[in-house]
């Protein structure tokens, strides 16, 4: 498996993360991508390696997506950083107080993260975009271990349905709950868990839904709203 199922801090899951090779398909592809490069980032040295979570130890606000582009995370080596789902995502959360600047391009642009941290259900750049399930499931490990490392996290926001999935198997909701009662995902859908904190369930910002109108600006602010909102009423 990707990842081992243990207490652990953020620390050792960025260092397992890192050092994974668990899915050959996806080993090839994101080192193929690296060595190759895409023409506008030649002048790069591509990360191509599993892309570690990255944020606030202490965050309140977790979000998850699906998985590093290949010219985007796979390049950077941060999480939505690099591509046109992290311009959507980024100038969201700096717009509602969780990022210090509205733009992510590097590792060292100097961005910090606060009160929210940024995962996926899997790490590596897959072909087309579309990991298996099969790799999918060699990583949910790795968001066992952060869901307990971030034990002040009060709100998930997650992207797309695959992140829905896997978030609710990787917390235990998935099994705890009989499939009628499990939280639907649709857009901008709050579901108010029975522990006390919140489900909030958005479309993927990428460009398939941006660029057909499927996810607009103010559909993709209302979500952020709403994360905000409830993160104040916790003060």
């Amino acid at each position: 498996m990707g990842g081992k199922q243990r207490s652990t801090s953020l620390e050792e899951v960025h260092r397992d993360v890192v050092a994974c090779r668990a899915c050959p398909r996806l080993v090839e592809h994101r080192e193929h991508v690296a060595r190759t490069r895409k023409r506008e980032f030649r002048d790069w040295s591509y990360w191509g390696k599993p892309v570690p979570g990255f944020g606030d130890p202490a965050a309140r606000l977790f979000v998850v997506g699906l998985a590093p582009a290949a010219h985007g995370a796979n390049r950077t080596g941060r999480m939505f950083t690099g591509d046109s789902s992290g311009d959507w995502l980024y100038a969201a959360l700096h717009r509602f107080g969780f990022a210090s600047q509205a733009a992510s391009t590097s590792r060292n642009d100097g961005l910090r993260l606060h009160d929210c941290y940024i995962s996926a259900s899997g790490r590596c750049a897959p072909p087309a975009n579309k990991p298996t399930q099969e790799e999918l499931d060699r990583c949910l490990p790795f968001l066992q271990r952060e869901w307990r490392a971030l034990s002040a996290v009060h709100v998930t926001l997650v992207l797309g349905h695959v992140a829905h999935r896997q978030w609710m198997r990787a917390t235990g909701w998935w099994d705890r709950l009989p499939p009628a009662s499990r939280p639907a995902f649709a857009h901008g859908v709050v579901h108010g868990m029975d522990d006390g904190r919140f489900l909030v369930t958005s479309y993927h910002p990428s460009r398939q839904n941006t660029n057909t109108g499927r996810l607009t600006r103010d559909m993709w602010h209302d979500v952020f709203r709403h994360a905000r909102e409830i993160i104040d009423g916790l003060r």
